[in-house]
């Protein structure tokens, strides 16, 4: 028994449990997405007497001849600068406005239009699309 050295201090192999480890983090990030959360909320009940009222809004239609419709006036595109800051004052400035103009017109022909209606106070001029 003298030739076994007994005073060797036995080595932690910690392999394994690195390995292990990352086995478990893989895991980990891979189902992390999958879990979803869930709060069921009680909102307060609305007033049934009361319906929201929508934001008033103003179209602006322009036809591949040129022609400009703005509710029921109907505007020559040559003549709309003059035409249009005449009865400006007519049309509601607090509301959203919407320029529908035909596919075929260029983006150049559209944006003077644009332009006049943001001259003559409306603020909430847009593009409108389909």
């Amino acid at each position: 028994m003298d030739d076994l050295e007994i005073d060797d201090k036995p080595e932690l192999n910690i392999t394994p449990l690195v390995d292990i480890m990352l086995v478990l983090l893989a895991i980990l990030m891979v189902t992390t997405p999958a879990i979803t959360y869930r709060e069921d909320i009680n909102l307060p009940d609305g007033s049934k007497s009361k319906k929201a009222e929508l934001n008033p809004i103003m179209s602006v239609r322009i036809d591949k001849n040129k022609q400009i419709y703005i509710d029921k006036d109907v505007f020559n595109y040559q003549d709309f600068k003059e035409n249009f800051s005449l009865r400006a004052n007519r049309y509601d400035k607090t509301k959203s406005v919407y320029i529908y103009a035909d596919k075929n017109l260029f983006y150049g022909e559209v944006v003077p239009i644009f332009a006049e209606l943001k001259k003559a106070g409306f603020t909430k001029v847009s593009l409108g699309t389909q």
